[in-house]
């Protein structure tokens, strides 16, 4: 604002009026928000630690409403608008945003296809939030979900999100369907979900959190049916969601690779040699450098009767996506894919992409006896022995757990990969690394 000598302000009236509209607004949402957050409290003082949380931060402009998982961001004329259509809406959305970041919804966004995560997520968030069947929450037009709610249900057994994405991995949605769901039952914006560098601050902190509310739930409720559902979802928003790359870096080994060591060749020297020398370059390229990468290890499929094909199918190729993205596997590499019930089936070796390629297309599952971990663990030690592998570093063995281990401890890593949708993890012996997976990892 300019003033001239006498001090006088060159601002018209109408300024003035537009401006002190506007912070009487802004002040209004913060208003809304606090008086969301103090519902919040009042309704469920188990989610007290929650709400002080994700404090407010105003987003001109966003024209929505969401969290990264350390604020809570806003537009106040969006906000606005809405409370204006239901006086409501405020509290329904704060507590919507929260669940997302207490059932830890946002931060495993990046492992999944995010579209159908995020409505998954939003109808789990929806449901939930009606089960608790709690007045100061409800919208007007609530029964219009339940309606469409009921029909989902008869479907899913699990009303979490994870659930609910599995479902629709297995059912997809028809367009109008997804249209729907939707206009139904998307509240707030997941876009700050993307952010990871904010995301990995705050979900140790999200994963205490939610460690909290169970305990304080289990001292709270005037419905237990409805603590029961509420805890369901947080029992699946603390579990351990696998970072399966991460878990494959435990077989790299380090070693030569014959190509141009980046780090340490000059090619300012090198082309200078070229150009005024004609074939003579003044430095020659490193040819060799030290990366680490998987040379030896061994894919363990239990082939029992009680493992499904298509989950053993999508566990290997998920494993071979990884590796194959990441660039994981030296120009020669040597990869046991070992099928075996009761007793070792097939052992198939495989020393290249094209090997993997081709069983992906036409190996076929053989076994469906019974569950003994011990024959292949015989097996290894007798290729060790025949001198089978130059540098093995262990196996994975993607089974459901349940059979007869060996007595003794084997001189490498073992990672016993489980699928089960109730996060068990089945007794192993103390040099088993126990790993679950949700059936959506492979699917």
């Amino acid at each position: 604002m300019r003033t001239d000598l006498a001090g006088r302000s060159d601002e018209s009236p109408a300024g003035n009026r537009s401006e002190e509209a506007k912070q009487r607004l802004d002040a209004y949402a913060v208003r809304l928000l606090k008086l969301a957050r103090d519902t919040l409290i009042v309704n469920m003082r188990f989610m007290d630690i929650a709400a002080a949380r994700l404090p407010f931060t105003k987003k001109e402009g966003f024209s929505g409403a969401g969290n990264d998982g350390a604020h809570f961001y806003y537009d106040p004329v969006f906000l606005l608008k809405k409370y204006d259509r239901d006086s409501q809406f405020p509290a329904r959305l704060y507590l919507h945003s929260i669940l997302h970041c207490v059932f830890r919804h946002s931060f495993f966004i990046d492992k999944l296809d995010e579209a159908m995560w995020n409505l998954s997520c939003d109808i789990a968030v929806e449901n939930m939030i009606m089960e608790l069947a709690l007045s100061d929450f409800s919208l007007a037009d609530d029964e219009i979900r339940k309606i469409r709610l009921k029909g989902l249900k008869k479907g899913v057994k699990n009303m979490t999100a994870e659930g609910i994405y599995r479902y629709f991995l297995v059912n997809p949605l028809a367009k109008s369907d997804e249209r729907e769901f939707l206009e139904l039952f998307t509240v707030d914006s997941h876009l700050y979900w993307k952010e990871p560098e904010v995301l990995a601050l705050s979900e140790e902190e999200w994963r205490k959190i939610n460690d909290r509310i169970r305990a304080d739930l289990k001292t709270f409720s005037k419905n237990a049916g409805h603590a029961e559902e509420l805890l369901k979802n947080l029992e699946e928003g603390a579990k351990d969601k696998v970072d399966y790359k991460r878990l494959l870096e435990r077989f790299l080994v380090t070693g030569e690779e014959l190509t141009v060591s980046d780090e340490e060749f000059d090619y300012i020297y090198y082309t200078y040699g070229l150009s005024h020398y004609g074939n003579m370059p003044l430095i020659e390229p490193l040819e060799f450098k030290n990366e680490k990468k998987i040379r030896d290890f061994a894919i363990v499929l239990d082939t029992s009767a009680s493992c499904r094909g298509d989950i053993i199918r999508g566990f290997l190729e998920r494993t071979y996506d990884i590796l194959k993205n990441a660039e994981s596997f030296f120009r020669k590499f040597n990869v046991h894919i070992i099928q075996c019930d009761n007793e070792v089936q097939q052992d198939t070796k495989i020393e290249s992409q094209a090997d993997f390629d081709a069983f992906l297309k036409r190996g076929k599952l053989i076994g469906y006896g019974g569950t003994d971990f011990r024959p292949v663990f015989s097996y290894l030690d007798r290729l060790l022995e025949e001198g089978e592998f130059t540098n093995f570093k262990g196996l994975i063995y993607f089974t459901d757990g349940y059979g007869i281990y060996p007595n003794t401890a084997p001189d490498y890593d073992c990672i016993f990969a489980f699928m089960a949708e109730d996060n068990r993890k089945p007794e192993v012996p103390w040099w088993a690394v126990p790993v679950v997976f949700g059936e959506e990892d492979f699917l």
